[in-house]
């Protein structure tokens, strides 16, 4: 096994060489990918805490499995293992699509190796492919976002200021003309007043590099969010939530992580068709990878992640790739900024927002970082904090657009 294992840890070992003993079992929990040891039988007999994480599922639960149990019967990962065991050689398959009710959807890269000695086991390692496709459709929200936060600066500019002009003088006029008249003066204020707070929705879209941010609980936040649709736009829906309590903080922003998942919440409840409709929010803590940006010296770590989840219709395949582009809606009469402004604020706090959908399952992930040993924490301010969160949150929860 720990020939395997040294494979597939890229030679970790040598680094320990004639330095001091490592376990097996040490080398196979610090590797933070998927890995299952499977006996002759394709049976499971070990797994690291990455896998059950990413089966969902507890080492004792996967334990007693079979790796048919776990993927579909006609997966090729199947038949991967099995050359394997049969030229008794490492293989490698890429591009690797598994579906599952339980799992959702994944692109993987599948290494299985034999383990020798052991009689037929196998060790198989699931390496997430898509953490470079997350990393490029974040790259082009915040392009979107860019010429958006640009056309905001430009409404601000160039429209607000000659509608204030127009507004007094409609004013001015309404006072002015015969009574018979008023009802055109009136007409231009009311139509002034719509468009300003048209103009208005862009300034959530306005470049704010500096950001307050410190130590939030994220559970809070999604305590915060979930009160507010149970009440209102979610009343009619069942919502389940799921959350680890054993999280850290996150390092972010109350009220724009909870106008996030207000949205994200609000998105679900309004893709949902039926009596059968549910929502599910849950939280995890996963070991990944850190990602390098271009331009950016600095590594993003974004082990906490938020799951939005609904058994909606799904997302049309056509308009996924454009989803976080603003004015991009499959709701009827939706304006297109609801997901825009999700992406733009997680992009803000350094995080990622990722889709996986197919009908009667939708799920968005929000990964973000983690709470920074520098940064502050939250003090005896926070009741007043949290007035003036439930306060933005009644307001964002009247307005917004969402799929």
């Amino acid at each position: 096994m720990r020939s395997a294992i040294k494979k597939l840890s890229g030679g970790v070992f040598d680094s320990f060489s004639g330095a001091q003993t490592v376990s097996a079992d040490a080398i196979l929990e610090a590797i933070p990918s998927p890995l299952l040891v499977l006996d002759k039988e394709d049976g499971v007999t070990r797994v690291n805490q990455a896998a059950e994480q990413f089966f969902r599922s507890s080492a004792a639960a996967l334990d007693k499995a079979s790796l048919q149990d776990l993927i579909p019967h006609d997966s090729p990962i199947l038949s991967l293992v099995r050359r394997a065991r049969r030229k008794d050689s490492s293989m490698t398959e890429y591009g690797v699509s598994l579906t599952t009710p339980r799992l959702g959807d994944h692109s993987l890269s599948v290494h299985a190796s034999p383990i020798p000695g052991s009689d037929g086991a196998i060790a198989v390692a699931f390496q997430e492919a898509s953490i470079a496709g997350q990393m490029d459709e974040t790259l082009v929200q915040q392009g979107a976002v860019r010429s958006v936060s640009a056309l905001a600066r430009m409404l601000g500019h160039e429209v607000k200021n000659p509608l204030s002009g127009i507004r007094g003088a409609a004013q001015l006029l309404e006072s002015m003309v015969d009574p018979q008249d008023r009802t055109l003066a009136q007409l231009i204020i009311r139509e002034t007043d719509r468009i300003v707070k048209l103009v208005d929705q862009f300034d959530d879209f306005a470049d704010n590099p500096q950001i307050e941010r410190s130590a939030v609980n994220i559970h809070e936040v999604l305590d915060q969010v979930l009160a507010v649709a149970r009440a209102g736009f979610a009343s009619g829906v069942r919502v389940r939530e799921s959350f680890d309590p054993s999280l850290p903080p996150v390092f972010g922003n109350h009220d724009q992580l909870v106008q996030v998942f207000l949205n994200l919440v609000k998105n679900a409840a309004e893709a949902i068709q039926g009596e059968d409709g549910e929502i599910e929010v849950a939280t995890a803590f996963r070991h990944g990878v850190r990602l390098a940006i271009p331009g950016v010296e600095s590594r993003m770590y974004l082990p906490m992640v938020v799951m939005v989840r609904d058994n909606g219709a799904g997302v049309p395949e056509d308009i996924r790739p454009h989803l976080f582009d603003p004015f991009i809606s499959t709701k009827k009469g939706g304006a297109g900024l609801g997901l825009s402004l999700a992406a733009k604020l997680v992009g803000d706090h350094g995080g990622l927002i990722h889709l996986e959908s197919r009908p009667r399952r939708t799920e968005f992930s929000v990964m973000l970082p983690l709470i920074r040993n520098d940064a502050p924490r939250p003090d005896q301010s926070a009741p007043k904090a949290a007035q003036s969160a439930a306060a933005k949150t009644k307001k964002a929860a009247k307005q917004g657009d969402v799929r």
